[in-house]
């Protein structure tokens, strides 16, 4: 049997989807089953964008005043390189897909989002393997023959057990799963910096695990698309001030 929807509606102000993520903060808590998408969640999303835009553009102020005091900071990945399409569309697209897959995707607790992504992680890996081992194939047509296998193995899992319900054990632990889903992923951008400079750099990522949280508490509330609609809106803010900070220069 489906259960109901999601343990809170959506707030009625922005003030109030603030207060709500706070609460949530304090006591991570699962819902029992995101709502479909709707009006009311992509509201929420605009002004969880908000939110997330008015915490960086702190955290940059912060960052500069610690520049202007002398202290050098590594480089992104992203500096001196040319923003072209491709690099466009792996940020603003690419990227907010995979990461919410592999970071929230398993967020909701429902068996069908756990196992299909272990399962698909496995066919993908399983897949690639074979046609570069007895189909010579290359590299770049082994990731797609492992990406259309991954996807096809997971898609098939979730909707198998799309009326399963959350793990008991898993709305348990939520709280710590939840934390540790937000530093995994702020602690994966660490390779955006040179490995050399990975114990300065570490500071450096705090912005990923504060705009983690916001992330988190959007994909278990309103959904994953929510999760990777504002996750692809606060990376094309990024990539739009790269560019009019270059276009500047």
């Amino acid at each position: 049997m489906h259960a109901a929807t999601t343990s809170l509606a959506p707030a009625n102000s922005m003030r109030g989807e603030w207060r709500r993520f706070a609460a949530f903060l304090k006591r991570p808590t699962l819902p029992e089953r995101a709502p479909l998408p709707q009006a009311a969640g992509l509201r929420a999303v605009v002004w969880l964008v908000l939110l997330d835009l008015l915490v960086m553009a702190a955290l940059l102020g912060v960052a500069g005043a610690v520049m202007a005091a002398g202290v050098s900071l590594p480089e992104t990945a992203l500096a001196g390189m040319e923003i072209g399409t491709g690099i466009i569309l792996a940020v603003v697209v690419i990227a907010p897909l995979t990461e919410e897959i592999a970071f929230r995707g398993w967020l909701s607790g429902r068996p069908g989002h756990i196992f299909g992504l272990l399962a698909g992680a496995l066919a993908a890996m399983v897949a690639g393997l074979a046609a570069m081992a007895f189909f010579g194939a290359a590299l770049a047509t082994a990731g797609l023959v492992a990406l259309a296998a991954g996807t096809l193995v997971a898609l098939a899992i979730v909707y198998r057990l799309r009326h399963r319900n959350t793990i008991g054990w898993f709305r348990r632990l939520f709280p710590a799963l939840f934390w540790l889903s937000t530093l995994g992923f702020s602690l994966v951008h660490l390779t955006n910096f040179p490995a050399d400079q990975l114990a300065t750099a570490l500071p450096l990522v705090l912005p990923q695990f504060v705009t983690g949280t916001i992330l988190g508490y959007a994909r278990v509330h309103y959904g994953l698309w929510a999760s990777v609609l504002l996750h692809m809106l606060h990376n094309g803010a990024i990539i739009a001030l790269v560019l009019a900070a270059s276009s500047a220069a």
